[in-house]
């Protein structure tokens, strides 16, 4: 029987989302279990985590890159040291009583290796259209390779995949709107149409200049809320006024604001998509260029199949004239059936059996 469930993924806040999300599903129906988090010291799933009170162990990391850079022959050495910090943590834990569930980021590599190494079972969640190097790597250590997209699956074996769907947020099929307060200011009291611009929780230089350069015009025409990221707060920041609000991340109150929004402007990793697939609400996205694969791209296409939303590639954006854009989009909201939802996670003595539902044809 399990009785402890290891979590691994980090890099970036889409890796770490939905293992939040699947944790507070393993809290919410079997309590009695134990978690813990595997993680790097600097990275954003240290922050995030910390906010949940779990038991989190540090270990050193190394990027994995598909192309040659002399700063492969370090992290080699960092990815073999944190290899070996896995295996003695995980010699702490049955193999009969532990599995070990990675989102996927470089960190998750060594314990992936690691796990399998002490005779425990590996999980993995992927949350792109087009497979991260890491969750190639780690998925031949892995018992069941969960996908969010059904593109996924021609990467990986096929005997190990499972169309689960993205383990979006359950407040995203809550229709309610909570109350939402960020930096002093109280969202729900704006009398104007809000305009969300995010470029994920790192921030975009590319979005946020787009907003530099219009923020006369748009300020006149909405209330914008714009996530910046931490390295260009400061900058944006000086511009904040009655109908400017630039944040630096923003947490728990995402879906929220999400709701709240008539207008959204965001990259298209998998989470962003998902939800806003989830909430039914059709958006601006503009994908990043040089994610692998173009795997943002596809993220957002899926988007645009379903609700209709906009897709501009990044070559497009100088000759696309944002303003008049914003002025021409015609919001929706449409009901999309429940999909890539968390349903059951159900401990059948080995596995979660399921982490989302599948997605609707």
């Amino acid at each position: 029987m399990i009785k402890k469930v290891i979590f691994t993924g980090g890099g970036s806040g889409g890796h770490v989302i939905p293992a939040i999300t699947l944790i507070k599903e393993f809290q919410k129906q079997i309590p009695d279990i134990d978690i813990y988090y595997i993680g790097g010291r600097t990275g954003i799933e240290r922050e995030l985590i910390a906010q949940l009170d779990l038991p989190y162990k540090i270990i050193t990391t190394g990027k994995l890159r598909r192309y040659f850079s002399f700063q492969n022959f370090l992290d080699l050495f960092k990815v073999g040291w944190g290899l070996l910090q896995s295996l003695l943590y995980m010699l702490r834990f049955s193999s009969k009583e532990t599995i070990v569930f990675s989102t996927g980021g470089f960190v998750s590599v060594p314990v992936a290796i690691a796990a399998k190494l002490t005779g425990k079972k590996v999980y993995i969640h992927e949350q792109t259209s087009r497979i991260g190097l890491a969750n190639k790597i780690a998925s031949k250590f892995a018992e069941k390779v969960f996908i969010s997209f059904s593109e996924s699956e021609k990467f990986l074996p096929h005997e190990k995949v499972i169309l689960s769907g993205y383990p979006v947020r359950e407040c995203c099929f809550d229709p309610s709107v909570g109350n939402v307060i960020i930096d002093g200011v109280n969202l729900n009291n704006i009398n104007r149409e809000i305009l969300f611009v995010t470029g994920g929780g790192n921030g975009s230089t590319l979005i946020n200049g787009l907003v530099e350069v219009s923020i006369k015009d748009i300020t006149e025409r909405f209330f914008v809320l714009h996530q910046v990221g931490k390295n260009e707060y400061d900058k944006f920041a000086k511009l904040k006024n009655e109908n400017y609000l630039p944040v630096k991340f923003i947490a728990s109150e995402m879906i929220d604001c999400l709701k709240l929004a008539s207008i959204i402007v965001s990259r298209s990793g998998a989470g962003t998509v998902s939800e806003l697939i989830a909430l039914g609400k059709k958006s601006i996205f503009i994908p990043l260029k040089i994610a692998q694969k173009n795997e943002q791209f596809h993220n957002a296409m899926e988007a645009h199949r379903l609700l209709d939303s906009i897709v501009i590639e990044e070559d497009q954006l100088a000759s696309t004239n944002f303003i008049s854009l914003l002025d021409g989009f015609r919001p929706s909201v449409q009901t999309i059936k429940q999909k890539m939802r968390p349903e059951e996670i159900i401990l059948n003595n080995t596995i979660p059996d399921r982490v989302g539902r599948k997605i609707a044809p």
